[in-house]
């Protein structure tokens, strides 16, 4: 009754072009249309979707998961990082728009579903705590709490830390992005028996180049846990994966 009341008082509008809408936290027809989400094929380590509609390859995993394999076992995305999903993605990380959160978390378990059903806990991707000091709030761990209350699976908000500040790394390669984040992140010491012996889900907003969840990866494993997936609300494409021609790299 109360939410019937504020839709009275405030009428729900779409987040990402304001346009009206039936229920508060959803997408418009318009913009629901125009955003990128990620089905298969896509690779299944690392979520990229593939250029090709049937892609061969073992175990299907692009070339570059096949080069170099990520330290957790598979990853997930919801939707291409664009012009579609970014504002959004944006709006939650630096605008307070926590509202969000529930949006691009109903998204997330939809491409995460299979990572999910195998799941023990979820674990956000950690801030360092000057930069959460400023922002306030962890979109991860929003996400994280988001996702769990419709997969009915618990959350472990502080499950890591980062030990020292990292520099933002949206303008750098994936091996400098590796060795900023080489150490930087650990298994909070209190916490490392509720992660032993557990299915782990990372999760995070963006991935890039990986090197962030890796050190997450890393860090859980470390402390004991059974397995490691990862899922975002959105897939970058990194720039070691597009050719000359702006297609992305298939498969090996």
């Amino acid at each position: 009754m109360a939410g019937r009341v504020l839709d009275l008082l405030l009428p729900p509008d779409c987040p990402a072009c304001h346009q009206p809408v039936d229920r508060a936290g959803l997408l418009c027809p318009d913009c629901f249309s125009s955003m990128r989400f990620i089905a298969d094929p896509c690779c299944a380590r690392c979520g990229q979707p593939f250029a090709a509609s049937a892609p061969g390859g073992a175990g299907r995993v692009c070339a570059p998961c096949l080069d170099t394999p990520p330290p957790w076992r598979s990853g997930r995305a919801a939707l291409s990082y664009d012009e579609w999903s970014r504002p959004l993605i944006l709006r939650l990380k630096y605008a307070d728009r926590t509202d969000l959160a529930p949006l691009l978390a109903r998204h997330m378990v939809r491409a995460g579903r299979d990572l999910l059903g195998e799941a023990d806990l979820l674990v956000p991707v950690p801030l360092h705590r000057g930069r959460l000091f400023r922002r306030r709030y962890n979109q991860a761990g929003l996400l994280a709490a988001a996702i769990g209350r419709i997969a009915h699976l618990p959350v472990l908000p502080d499950a890591l830390v980062r030990v020292r500040k990292t520099p933002a790394l949206a303008r750098l390669g994936a091996g400098a992005r590796q060795e900023i984040v080489r150490g930087a992140i650990a298994a909070r010491p209190s916490r490392r028996d509720r992660l032993a012996g557990r299915r782990i889900v990372l999760i995070d907003d963006v991935m890039t180049t990986g090197a962030t969840l890796g050190a997450c990866a890393r860090a859980v494993l470390a402390a004991g846990a059974a397995s490691v997936d990862v899922l975002v609300a959105a897939r970058a494409p990194d720039p070691a994966r597009v050719d000359a021609n702006g297609w992305r790299a298939s498969v090996g």
